[in-house]
């Protein structure tokens, strides 16, 4: 028998155990900025590029019109701005994930506001028994297309290109020679044109920065009690601190009084921001933190690996195309509030293209498996500042086209170089 094997049972537990423990103190930050530098260099970018692109924006736009692009006035304009478009991105991120597509999204955000407008006008609902319809009939929409796409195996392109066409002509029966339908109640209205009360605007941000570090704290010191692989504490300070701080920073620029005349008073987080808070919240838990989050990750990577090991296939197809126009239908609410009308070209023109192009910018691959709901407030926070900072250099409509385009293109370069990188990778 060779000497070199322990001699009893408590040594090789006591080696084992010694073995462990150095791996966790080495495991300190520098290890963990290496570890995160493999992973960048093997494909695993996440939301690194759209929050250098973030970042790079704001510098650019600052340089070239300091006076105005980092206002009070405009960074709360560019916040409303945002909110349609990052809330349609964030429905199409669970199609996204499967690797399919859904261009019916945005003229399906108008049908469910024309919706809401014309039960609000014509038939004097109110206002949660309009947005409540707006919604259903969305999950309807949803359902259409997922089960045509899940059970007679057409192509999402073509299934939803069909309904883009359609849905349009629906639009239109709707609203009707008029051109428009007006949305005049206060709630509606209220939500992309008024602002939260200041102190409840502190409240839920240090209430946000509170429950966000406890989470990650109390995850660090579960892996850590347990002697599983986890981040340095360093790290995660860090983490709660920077996010902590963006939050704590946003809220003191919006709860600033923006007025333009003295006689009034302007300030707060609009409400509409607090819906994509919530949403964001809800999307995230939903992917991150559940059994059907992980199964829409499994088809997305594999189709065929996650029926054979049990996944309803069918089911999850289905459902992200509802998840989808329902967050179309709120897309949709959102953009008629902050208009207070709904048009005929409602949801039309270069609604879903900046939607699409919001969640693959954020990081949210093209080929499916990849991206989480964050990606679509990333992704639609830079196609807002664009189309802002574009707007206050007073650029001529085809550049602001050309250059979006580019960065979009730029994007999804970058998602399939990616990719490359991950398979050579093995990952």
């Amino acid at each position: 028998m060779s000497t070199d094997l322990p001699q009893s049972k408590e040594a090789a537990v006591k080696l084992a155990g010694s073995d462990f423990s150095n791996d966790r103190r080495k495991h300190d930050m520098n290890s963990a900025l290496l570890d995160y530098w493999h992973k960048i260099k093997a494909g695993e970018l996440g939301a690194l590029p759209a929050i250098l692109g973030l970042m790079a924006l704001v510098v650019l736009f600052t340089a070239l019109k300091p006076d105005t692009f980092l206002s009070k006035g405009n960074v709360a304009n560019l916040a409303t701005q945002a909110l349609p478009i990052t809330i349609l991105a964030m429905g199409l991120v669970f199609v996204l994930l499967l690797g399919e597509i859904d261009l019916s999204a945005g003229v399906a955000s108008g049908v469910c506001a024309a919706v809401m407008a014309k039960l609000m006008v014509d038939s004097g609902q109110s206002w949660y028994v309009a947005v409540l319809s707006a919604v259903a009939i969305g999950v309807v929409i949803g359902t259409v297309i997922g089960w045509l796409v899940a059970f007679l195996r057409i192509p999402s392109f073509v299934v939803t290109l069909a309904f883009f066409l359609g849905l349009q002509g629906i639009t239109l029966w709707l609203i009707g020679d008029s051109g428009t339908v007006p949305v005049r109640d206060d709630v509606v209205v209220a939500l992309a044109n008024k602002n939260m009360p200041i102190w409840l605007g502190w409240v839920l941000a240090i209430a946000c920065v509170v429950a966000y570090s406890a989470i990650l704290l109390l995850r660090w010191r579960r892996q850590h009690v347990r002697n599983l692989h986890s981040k340095p504490l360093g790290f995660v300070i860090a983490q709660c601190a920077v996010v902590g701080l963006a939050l704590l920073l946003s809220t003191y620029v919006l709860s600033l009084d923006r007025a333009p005349s003295p006689l009034i008073t302007l300030g707060g987080i609009p409400w509409g921001v607090l819906l994509v808070g919530a949403l964001l919240v809800i999307c995230t838990f939903v992917l991150g933190r559940t059994g059907y989050g992980r199964h829409i990750y499994a088809v997305g990577g594999n189709a065929e690996a996650a029926r054979r090991a049990g996944i309803n296939v069918t089911r999850i197809r289905i459902s992200v195309f509802m998840i989808a126009s329902a967050l179309a239908a709120v897309s949709g609410i959102v953009a008629a509030s902050r208009l207070s009308s709904v048009a005929t070209n409602s949801g039309g023109g270069n609604t879903l293209l900046y939607a699409v192009g919001a969640a693959v910018i954020g990081g949210t691959s093209l080929f499916g498996g990849r991206g989480k709901a964050r990606d679509a407030v990333l992704g639609g926070l830079v196609i807002a500042l664009i189309e802002n900072g574009l707007g206050l250099l007073g650029t001529k409509a085809y550049l602001s086209y050309l250059i979006t385009g580019v960065v979009l293109l730029f994007a999804a370069s970058i998602d399939a170089l990616a990719r490359r990188r991950r398979s050579s990778a093995g990952r």
